[in-house]
């Protein structure tokens, strides 16, 4: 599959959305009780969000695009010193998320190392990710990328 990684502009944030929205269902799909509940216009909501993040100095959303359809985005940021999650600075990649008819061709690993390239080049040591405990596609996607295990968040409802 060919497709080009490149900036996200103001023309992307309905798929984004769209996209996004999809990320927000699964995660709810995954624990009700731990992940934001979808609402009603999860896509406005998101597009919205990351609409916010494209003006941000310190933050970088990439696409990854078919001669024009975007197939998915990446989201990462650079994070500062952080005592309470005691680490130091890092490059912290939040989304990645793919169309489900272009996913198993390389578009995931491709967003996620030019995330990585961008976090580099603006000084990151580390990058950082979270992923979903039942989310076992992405953990393999990950541990082939480099990344290791470092912290299991549990939760507890009140």
């Amino acid at each position: 599959m060919s497709f080009t990684i490149r900036p996200a502009v103001e023309g992307d944030l309905a798929t984004l959305g769209r996209l996004g929205a999809s990320l927000m269902r699964v995660h709810y799909g995954f624990d009700s009780r731990r992940f934001l509940a979808p609402g009603d216009n999860p896509e406005a909501g998101y597009a919205w969000f990351l609409g916010t993040q494209l003006r941000e100095s310190d933050v970088v959303v990439l696409v990854a695009e078919q001669e024009g359809p975007v197939l998915g985005y990446v989201y990462a940021g650079l994070e500062p010193l952080s005592w309470k999650e005691l680490r130091g600075p890092a490059g912290f990649i939040h989304d990645v998320v793919v169309e489900e008819a272009a996913r198993h061709q390389g578009v995931a690993t491709a967003l996620i190392e030019a995330a990585i390239v961008w976090l580099t080049e603006h000084g990151a040591p580390r990058v950082v990710l979270w992923t979903a405990e039942q989310n076992a596609p992405a953990q393999r996607l990950f541990a082939g990328q480099g990344f290791r295990r470092t912290m299991i968040e549990m939760t507890r409802e009140l």
